[in-house]
């Protein structure tokens, strides 16, 4: 195994950290990753998807990242790691260059995406991914590569996202004082969208609705790019809250119900289904209708799609998404999800998992709640494949500020061949 193809993707949740260990394979154009090694642990570290403490969220990201090594027979040194959450922001930026010679080169591109992400973020923000979306040429607009057209006027539209400096910061301590580096910070439903959509989807509209334990994220394409983010404040752990409201249990029972009879559609119940409650001394044997339980999800998973339908519907999408939503995130897989989003939205729902383009062990992360850390491998396998980030950056020490030299920026422009 050569360790100079290693990929590791680290995706610290509300409810639990993952980690995971590939060996980038396959063509340049197409690199796929093979998983050698999984590794979880829970997370109490962390509030709706930002660190809250950072001596817990070290000891997850330690426990996950070691298992991953353990399963893998190797060591690592950097990872992808994920983030989200309600600090991160989006903007449409325009760039404008006159062409230098009749013809476009690369150059004039180059050119006309540094003045497009020029813009003045704000002290207490940084620039994460900067996406370039589509190009005008002249008087023509949405083209995709304008490189060998000619026109005097080049211009350029790109998507910005900035996160919190705080949140980013927190986050990368908690990982170097688990022992590794963040090689990059990647956002998480882009990351997830790379794991899950088809480019299919992407090109006919597509919402990706990630839902986490404590934030559900969203993601819109359309023509084949990113056209919004977003973040409702609500996930699994409300509906976990709900449970041990709605029916006296503790935390850990209401979890444990959750997760082994737990369903977001009432209707999709057998109204005769009887399920034990676990018994205190208190209260006794107990013993309720699986519909009252199921009946208690419904409401709020439906309250989560409401939002994220009123979000898409915002952002101008709404009745523009051919190919429908695409569901993922550990509460993506509970019985009824499908169904209950699928009424929410009158559109075609499926639940995303991971599968496509991985090789190895990868029965251990065909699941919903594996797409952003299987993503944040990909996305590291594209790094890799697009020119070799790995010997330069062995090379050239980058700066831990969040790497901003001149490698960090051509770094983030690698991005836009895949988002």
């Amino acid at each position: 195994m050569n360790s100079d193809r290693l990929v590791a993707g680290l995706d610290i949740g509300s409810a639990r950290t993952t980690a995971i260990i590939a060996e980038v394979v396959g063509e340049a154009k197409t690199p796929t990753i093979k998983v050698l090694g999984v590794g979880q642990a829970r997370t109490t570290g962390m509030r709706r998807g930002v660190v809250s403490d950072i001596e817990e969220t070290t000891r997850s990201i330690r426990k996950a990242l070691q298992d991953a090594e353990r399963m893998a027979g190797a060591q690592i040194t950097d990872v992808y790691a994920g983030i989200a959450g309600e600090h991160v922001r989006a903007m449409t930026s325009k760039g404008i260059v006159a062409v230098a010679n009749d013809e476009i080169a690369k150059s004039d591109v180059d050119r006309a995406n540094e003045v497009a992400r020029a813009q003045a973020i704000p002290q207490d923000r940084e620039l994460l991914h900067a996406i370039p979306q589509e190009y005008a040429v002249d008087k023509d607009t949405g083209i995709r590569d304008p490189i060998g057209m000619s026109g005097t006027r080049l211009e350029t539209e790109m998507y910005l996202v900035t996160i919190g400096s705080s949140p980013a910061i927190n986050l990368r301590k908690s990982v170097e004082r688990a022992g590794y580096k963040v090689r990059e910070l990647v956002l998480e439903p882009l990351a997830s969208a790379l794991a899950v959509l088809t480019e299919d989807e992407k090109e006919l509209g597509v919402a990706l609705v990630e839902m986490g334990a404590g934030t559900t994220d969203l993601a819109i394409f359309h023509e084949g790019k990113i056209r919004h983010l977003g973040t409702i404040a609500f996930g699994g752990n409300n509906v976990t809250s709900d449970i041990v409201h709605g029916l006296g249990v503790t935390q850990a029972d209401a979890e444990r119900l959750k997760e082994r009879h737990g369903c977001a559609y009432e209707a999709l119940v057998d109204p005769s289904e009887i399920i034990q409650l676990p018994s205190t001394v208190a209260q006794g044997d107990r013993q309720i209708p699986r519909e009252l339980l199921a009946h208690i999800i419904h409401q709020r998973m439906d309250e989560i799609f409401d939002l994220v339908q009123r979000e898409v519907a915002t952002a101008g999408y709404a009745g523009r998404l051919a190919a429908g939503l695409v569901i993922t995130g550990g509460a993506a897989a509970m019985q009824g999800a499908a169904e209950l989003a699928s009424d929410v939205f009158g559109t075609g729902v499926r639940v995303g998992t991971p599968s496509e383009q991985v090789g190895g062990l990868s029965d251990s992360v065909d699941a919903s709640r594996f797409a952003t850390v299987v993503g944040l491998a990909q996305y590291g396998a594209h790094r890799m494949a697009l020119g070799g980030a790995t010997a330069t950056a062995r090379r050239i020490k980058l700066p831990s500020s969040g790497g901003m030299d001149k490698l960090g920026e051509r770094i983030k422009y690698w991005l836009q061949d895949f988002f």
